[in-house]
């Protein structure tokens, strides 16, 4: 993820010099590609594309969509929920792990269309509102998105409640000032899992942290981040990109219902550690 990043923020450093720029036009072209929408586990389903993950919560009193992937994700998002048996505009809640174009890029034309909620932690509500250009890294290059006006703003541990489900929101910031992660039960029969959707803390700046003056406290953030992340309590776990939870290896498509697919806490608590690494490595600089 970090060095996807840097190809798409040194690719648009002189662009960003001569013209206004929204999203990249070279992303990864798997975050634009259609995947097969499928059941996780219990109430909780895929729908995003093939690495930008997007996860819809069915209850009864309505349905949760977390993350919208880029602008051009939401024909592909409305197909996979209407593929599901699902419609499109139950809708009721909307939620997003992180204030950054490739993952709320529809956003704000869902919002519109569903008349939907938006929830989001009180500490990326600004990058909402100004549609990313006030972002301390990504701001800076350009790369924006629809603005959008957050309907509740959440703080750690937040509890956002529809029907039969509550999720409780986790901050875990660095990455964005507002990052986070969301965690809750789904019933499964006669099991009950409970699943954390992970904001994985990844380091995207080439700055010295010293000199990220925008975002002061951004190395204790992310000191803070790591820290609750590995003491984390789940059966499974999942991500903002599907690569990052290794989704296509796990489950190929066609694949019978198996959430136990998706329960490796090792490899979870594995990559918390090779990002703390990797964060340390830049703090030495």
């Amino acid at each position: 993820m970090k060095n996807i990043f840097f190809l798409i923020l040194l690719s648009f450093r002189l662009l960003a010099l001569a013209q206004d720029v929204t999203e990249p036009a070279n992303n990864p072209k798997d975050w634009s590609e259609k995947t097969e929408p499928f059941r996780i586990a219990g109430n909780l389903y895929y729908v995003g594309t093939y690495d930008l993950a997007s996860y819809l919560i069915v209850t009864d009193k309505g349905n949760i969509l977390i993350n919208t992937g880029l602008a051009n994700s939401l024909p592909i998002i409305k197909d996979n929920i209407k593929a599901l048996g699902f419609d499109y505009k139950s809708i009721k809640i909307l939620l997003l792990t992180q204030a950054h174009f490739d993952h709320l890029g529809a956003m704000a034309d869902i919002k519109r269309e569903t008349g939907a909620k938006l929830y989001v932690n009180e500490d990326d509500a600004n990058e909402l509102k100004t549609g990313g250009q006030s972002d301390y890294e990504l701001g800076k290059f350009g790369i924006s998105f629809k603005p959008i006006t957050p309907d509740y703003l959440l703080k750690d541990n937040g509890k956002i409640k529809l029907g039969n489900t509550t999720l409780t929101m986790l901050n875990h910031p660095g990455h964005t000032k507002g990052s986070c992660s969301f965690i809750f039960n789904t019933k499964d029969g006669n099991a009950t899992y409970r699943v954390l959707i992970a904001n994985l803390p990844s380091v995207i700046t080439d700055r010295k942290f010293s000199v990220v003056k925008d975002y002061p406290t951004i190395q204790e953030d992310y000191n803070q981040t790591f820290a609750a992340m590995q003491k984390i309590n789940f059966d499974i776990w999942l991500a903002s990109h599907a690569n990052q939870f290794n989704l296509h290896q796990k489950r190929k498509p066609g694949a019978a219902y198996n959430p136990k697919v998706f329960m490796d806490k090792q490899e979870y608590l594995n990559n918390i550690t090779a990002l703390k690494n990797a964060f340390l490595e830049k703090v030495k600089e």
